[in-house]
């Protein structure tokens, strides 16, 4: 059922196409307009509109692509207004234009086309299927251009040529009115058979009738990615607690676990590269990530801590082309477990010219569905994501890993939160009965890959503990626990103290500049107060607890002071007396993730050619198709469940249009500061 059909949905919640139909109609009337609105919605008791927000909204006006409109429809949204409460008060402007486009649309699409990789000379269909108020017709294009005899819901190659690689899409007419489908990349492979081989040789076992045959891979090797503390973006609070849940149930199963809290572009390019260099022949290779997220034409892209707003491909990391990476080292499977939103980002326009090996042993796990959000429940407190809300509960399963998705799958559907809005997404080629309870028989490693697993080994040793001896008598033990692999957590206590003395207590001081540690959460006799929610159970209790995020960034090593303050029984003032402690760089600071980045690296195997975002120049239609969503961005909302990923709207003007922009910002203020001024003088 369409979301316009249900009068209990937030606005907030409208779809951007629906949405900038919308603003537009109420931009562009006058009596009948935003303002009109906002003096309607002002008198229902149920809603505050105030004149400070009619003036804030008015000066979106003067922004490029700003619209009064949606800054009213956000702010009234944010306060619970429905579909249905938004309809009255369109019924009492007598703005038909506007209830006009809250009706439910005529055509849906019901199956999408989907991208697809196959060996020429094979057989290939396309499909798009629709309905509407009447007969529906369809018509498909390759890039701008028309494909002939291609009126059916299904795209027929037989056989498919290296000639017939590209975009296509489908247009669907009912009537007057149309639609557009996604796009769906079709890539051509010319691989001839002769040039096939043996890559992995069949281990001989003895089995007996009725017994399971189980596989093997030569190590398992996992990179856990949560970005939630973004610099330009809302920001989440699921991330880390299901990369913590995550990295405990994987190590369960034998994975080498990598797991990484907020990183910046560049620091997610060299884990990456990491990553890729503990993976060799017959490796299981997982990799999850968590935070915000978009996939165009099929490709789908991670967005770093430091992304700008808005972002392209180039701020990105590139999924397709790790997935490459990690087919050249041979890997036993693949698993990409894609915990974010899946929309298009309208800001970005080029495509990343990726092309894979046919390998059976590729498997995508989406924690929602082509151009949908994914989403995380709404608390005070740190939840699950949705998708790892259910996926934790089957990790351990010994089933193959598309039976334990499927299973997955079956759970969330069942969740009535998310029911219609979110929907998990498995892409497969498994062709075996791979599963992540395999054992690990371990194979002829190279000298490169034993010195790789040697420091992927030195990278997760804690630091030793320490027993600090003070002049004064007293002795202090600090101790070292690993919330992530760079998320160190420091709890001192007191061993020793003489009897003369009435109370004492050690402080860490003189942190290095490039951790960034407030010294508010510093020392602080409980986890919670240091941000840490996950180890809080684990950890001895009476003690000083500081917690040191974002290791990667050390560039030197980690050297800090320990302050005894000391009262004595005789003196009314405190004593302190000072002790330095190095630790060297303890875990991931080893690996040196703030390198810049290396020429090798994963940004220059994504070369990004002009991609057929322009759609047929004689389809008026296309130009709603690639404005009907823009790039996903969490918000926070009133919702009681969820939190879901919205578009933000801010244009990307390049050059001049930068400065022009910034002119009329200051302009902007200039403006309020002067309607101030009015109001007071008034």
């Amino acid at each position: 059922m369409s979301d316009l059909n249900d009068n209990s949905l937030n606005i907030n919640f409208l779809k951007e196409s629906v949405l900038k139909r919308l603003c537009e109609s109420l931009d562009k009337a006058n009596n009948k307009g935003w303002r009109k609105l906002g003096e309607i919605v002002k008198s229902d008791k149920r809603f505050k509109v105030s004149l400070d927000d009619m003036d804030m909204c008015s000066l979106k006006a003067l922004e490029v692509d700003g619209s009064p409109s949606r800054s009213l429809l956000k702010l009234i949204g944010d306060q619970g207004c429905l579909v249905g409460e938004l309809v009255e008060f369109l019924q009492i402007m007598g703005h038909t234009d506007a209830l006009q486009c809250l009706k439910p649309p005529g055509i849906q699409i019901l199956v999408q086309p989907q991208s697809v990789a196959v060996i020429a000379g094979h057989n290939l269909r396309l499909s798009c299927y629709a309905v509407g108020a009447s007969h529906v017709q369809f018509k498909w294009f390759k890039k701008t251009e028309e494909v002939h005899n291609s009126s059916s819901p299904d795209l027929v190659f037989s056989p498919v040529r290296l000639k017939d690689a590209g975009f296509y899409i489908c247009r669907v007419n009912c009537g007057n009115a149309y639609e557009f489908s996604h796009w769906a990349q079709v890539d051509v492979l010319d691989v001839p058979p002769r040039y096939g081989k043996v890559l992995i040789q069949p281990q001989p076992q003895r089995l007996l009738v009725g017994d399971l045959l189980y596989l093997e891979s030569t190590d398992k090797v996992a990179l856990l990615i949560g970005n939630l503390t973004y610099r330009n973006h809302p920001q989440l609070k699921a991330p880390m607690v299901d990369v913590y849940d995550l990295t405990n149930l994987l190590r369960q199963l034998n994975f080498k676990v990598v797991s990484l809290l907020d990183l910046t572009e560049s620091e997610m390019r060299n884990a990456v590269e990491e990553f890729l260099s503990l993976l060799h022949k017959g490796v299981y290779g997982l990799l999850y990530y968590a935070g915000h997220g978009y996939e165009n034409f099929g490709n789908s892209f991670m967005v770093p801590v430091d992304a700008p707003n808005p972002y392209r491909s180039g701020n990105c990391l590139c999924v397709q082309s790790i997935l490459k990476l990690m087919q050249e080292k041979e890997t036993g499977l693949n698993v990409f477990l894609l915990d974010m939103c899946r929309t298009r980002n309208l800001h970005d326009d080029a495509t990343p010219n990726v092309v894979l090996k046919v390998t059976a042993n590729i498997v995508f796990g989406y924690a929602t569905c082509q151009d949908a959000e994914a989403f995380e429940l709404s608390s005070s407190g740190f939840t699950n994501g949705v998708f790892v809300k259910f996926l934790k509960e089957r990790l351990l399963e010994d089933e193959k890993i598309t039976v334990l998705l499927d299973r997955v799958a079956e759970d969330m559907g069942q969740f009535d939160p998310t029911k219609g809005k979110q929907a998990l997404e498995i892409r497969s080629s498994l062709s075996e009965r791979r599963s992540l309870t395999d054992p690990i028989r371990p194979g002829d490693y190279s000298d490169a890959a034993e010195a790789q697993n040697l420091l992927w080994s030195k990278a997760h040793e804690l630091p030793e503990s320490k027993l600090l001896d003070f002049d004064c008598g007293v002795q202090i033990k600090m101790d070292f626990a690993a919330e992530f692999s760079n998320v160190l957590v420091i709890y001192t206590s007191i061993v020793k103290k003489p009897e003369e003395m009435l109370s004492c207590q050690a402080h860490i001081t003189n942190l290095p500049w490039d951790l960034d540690v407030d010294p508010k959460l510093m020392n602080k006799e409980t986890l919670e107060e240091t941000g840490s929610f996950l180890l809080s159970g684990s950890l001895p209790q009476h003690c000083l607890y500081t917690r040191l995020s974002s290791l990667q960034k050390l560039k030197e090593e980690l050297a800090f002071t320990v302050c005894l303050q000391v009262l004595f029984n005789s003196l009314d003032d405190l004593v302190q007396w000072n002790m330095d402690v190095n630790i060297g760089k303890p875990l991931t600071a080893k690996l040196d993730l703030n390198r810049p980045t290396r020429k090798n690296s994963c940004q220059l195997t994504c070369p990004m050619p002009h991609s057929p975002s322009t759609s047929p120049s004689h389809s008026p239609a296309s130009d709603r198709r690639f404005h009907s969503q823009g790039p996903c961005f969490p918000q926070q909302h009133t919702n009681p469940y969820l939190n879901v990923c919205e578009p933000l709207h801010g244009a990307y003007i390049k050059g001049k249009g930068c400065h022009f922009s910034k002119i009329l910002f200051f302009f902007g203020i200039f403006a309020f500061i002067l309607i101030g001024q009015i109001r007071a003088d008034g």
